[in-house]
């Protein structure tokens, strides 16, 4: 029944309740020719019914799937840490016992295969192009690299005397003047 891809399945359902209720009103006996098929009042308000009614059944039915799914989702939250605490007893309990796990479902833990002393040289080769690449360094070598600053005069801050602490007043602390030098590492 859709005119266009925007309406929504409401806006369908009253379009075609709307057909049957003005047919129903400005042709109660007429009869109509629709495409090379002749159509009384009645049959053309029941073919237009028949849709209507299908409409409504399908939204029931994805109402009542939506809260069905709800429904497992909720379950499916309160038994999933179940299944998992269970299924590590049962790999834990018959860890040996490969037609037992069978019988469960489950198969036992895969034990990795050795790496080959091609791949651990790979791999470590491979580590050290990525430090390499990304300049990470160690602990050690962090605490090695040091910054050297030029230019910059440091005033010292210097408190005012004991002598009359009451009759003067507080201030904000002085600033530091910005630094006028380059910064290199």
């Amino acid at each position: 029944m859709s005119t266009t891809k925007s309406q929504t399945k409401a806006a369908a359902l009253a379009a075609v309740q709307a057909l049957i209720a003005g047919t129903q009103k400005h042709f109660p006996n007429g009869s109509f020719t629709l495409g090379n098929t002749a159509y009384t009042t009645a049959s053309l308000v029941q073919l237009l019914q028949s849709l209507a009614d299908t409409m409504t059944a399908v939204n029931t039915a994805q109402v009542a799937a939506k809260h069905a799914l709800a429904t497992e989702q909720g379950a499916e939250t309160q038994v999933d840490p179940v299944i998992q605490i269970y299924v590590r007893y049962l790999q834990a309990t018959f860890a040996n016992a490969a037609p037992t796990l069978a019988d469960f479902g489950l198969a036992p833990r895969k034990v990795p295969a050795p790496r080959t002393s091609e791949q651990k040289a790979a791999a470590a080769a491979k580590a050290k192009a990525t430090r390499a690449a990304r300049g990470t360094t160690s602990k050690k070598q962090k605490l090695a690299v040091k910054g050297d600053v030029t230019g910059i005069t440091v005033t010292p801050i210097t408190t005012p005397t004991a002598a009359t602490p009451a009759a003067q007043p507080v201030s904000a602390p002085a600033t530091a003047p910005a630094p006028t030098g380059t910064v290199t590492k």
